[in-house]
């Protein structure tokens, strides 16, 4: 069956009626099974641009991390390069290059130790770069128990209840236990102490978020790589961290240089990051890269022989674009270690001063400000009842706005806040006309007898 949320209805028009000046002859365009004839491309064309129009204004979506502004000459690079295929490495050796080149400016950004020959691959996003980490720490595991004579039934990975939702989908695809930390009172993330908790022989490896989706905090990588080395001295058990790094990996390294998250604590393994998010190129391109090629077991790489030659790969897609890859070779190359910095740190800047304003309006209060990701999360003080962060949500909505509101998870389902992703293309003046609206919208809310939204039921977002 078609996948699609639960709650979408069927649409009640089934066929599309055309403008009378396309000269079809009053002949209907189906939209659910082929049409009969082949029509002009000037009509599929508007007939699809029409109903596009409906869906919300990209810029104006406070929910995505995803990047949803790029310039002239990116998106010009990325139109030469629709019809590159990323895995036809023979055919198209310089995008290859390129793919390597990056990978190459990854490691170095994040120390490894060994930048030149740096292991790494390029993925159609960072959830499928996620769980490549994820079944290296699992073919490390089993060829440790093996070589030691052990079982390799029941390998589990540790993390915070927080996680993105491609770590449960590697769990279920891969059949590893997730053992999750819940939240506790103000600990809205992984703790070192509570991680390694969870720990024992049959752990594959501890995943650490650098900017948790919920608020944007990033969660202490050297407190739990510190836990994880007092763990081995008292039991002998070596564990090893991935990670998540899908929004934080492009934005610590240039706003946050002395904290040691990266390749500088011996224990991480591997590091995944999202080029789609803070790596400011359109969707879908991830990346991973692991501390040595000692962290990627070569089992894992097949060598393909493909049009005419032999090449390593390791991904859970085959054919897959080469243009997201390029784009994120011209943002490095455009932008080098400065230019980053100062996009990121004009969205910090943006993120802490919108955040500020917010928790002086009155009805709110700050989980987060944004000075770690350019995210933050706020919620309703405790004396408003007559209105939801729901409630705000929609009103918001009704202007342009998509400010997703939701409830935390297990444990701290009490918590419900609405949360603002700051990225490129969303200026100062932006926040003043989302303070503005916000401003307009609240007397109505403030007014109201009792709140109309009560649950995420009425909310669009997921992590």
């Amino acid at each position: 069956m078609p996948l699609k949320h639960p709650a979408a209805k069927q649409p009640r028009v089934t066929e599309v009626s055309v403008d009378p000046m396309f000269d079809l002859g009053g002949e209907p365009i189906p939209r659910r099974r082929l049409g009969r004839h082949e029509i002009p491309a000037t009509v599929a064309y508007e007939t699809i641009h029409d109903e596009l129009m409906l869906d919300g204004n990209a810029r104006m979506n406070l929910a995505t991390f995803v990047t949803t502004w790029m310039e002239p000459e990116a998106e010009r690079l990325l139109r030469e390069s629709f019809d590159k295929n990323m895995i036809d490495k023979d055919e198209y050796p310089q995008t290859a290059e390129i793919e390597m080149r990056c990978v190459n400016i990854l490691a170095d950004l994040w120390n490894a130790p060994d930048q030149v020959r740096a292991t790494g691959c390029s993925t159609t996003g960072s959830s499928e770069a996620a769980m490549l980490g994820g079944l290296a720490l699992k073919r490390r595991w089993q060829h440790r128990r093996r070589a030691e004579g052990k079982a390799t039934d029941k390998p589990n990975l540790v993390m915070g209840i927080n996680v993105q939702v491609c770590w449960e989908k590697f769990a279920n695809y891969w059949d590893v236990e997730m053992r999750l930390v819940p939240m506790e009172g103000d600990r809205l993330h992984l703790g070192a102490a509570e991680a390694v908790a969870l720990c024992d022989e049959n752990t594959i490896g501890v995943v650490a978020i650098l900017g948790s989706t919920f608020d944007g905090s990033y969660e202490p990588v050297a407190d739990i790589c510190a836990a994880l080395d007092a763990f081995q001295e008292r039991t002998g058990i070596d564990v090893p961290v991935h990670v998540d790094g899908a929004s934080g990996g492009f934005v610590a390294p240039f706003l946050d240089p002395d904290l040691a998250w990266d390749f500088r604590q011996p224990r991480v393994a591997s590091i995944n990051v999202s080029g789609h998010k803070y790596g400011l190129v359109y969707p879908g391109v991830g990346w991973v890269v692991w501390r040595d090629a000692a962290c990627l077991p070569e089992d894992l790489i097949f060598w393909v022989n493909y049009l005419g030659d032999d090449m390593p790969t390791f991904a859970l897609n085959f054919s897959r674009p080469g243009g997201q890859v390029i784009a994120q070779y011209y943002n490095f190359l455009r932008l080098g270690f400065e230019g980053y910095r100062k996009v990121q740190q004009y969205a910090r800047d943006v993120a802490t001063r919108l955040a500020d304003t917010i928790a002086g309006l009155g009805p709110f209060e700050l989980l987060t400000r944004g000075d770690e990701l350019p995210v933050f999360a706020f919620v309703l003080r405790p004396e408003i009842e007559n209105f939801t962060a729901f409630d705000v949500s929609a009103a918001l909505r009704e202007r342009g706005w998509l400010l997703p509101a939701y409830t935390f998870p297990q444990d701290r389902t009490d918590i419900v806040a609405l949360r603002v992703v700051v990225k490129r293309g969303f200026s100062h003046d932006m926040a003043g006309l989302l303070v503005a609206d916000l401003e307009r919208e609240l007397p109505r809310l403030q007014a109201q007898a009792a709140p109309a939204r009560q649950s995420e039921v009425h909310s669009s977002f997921h992590h």
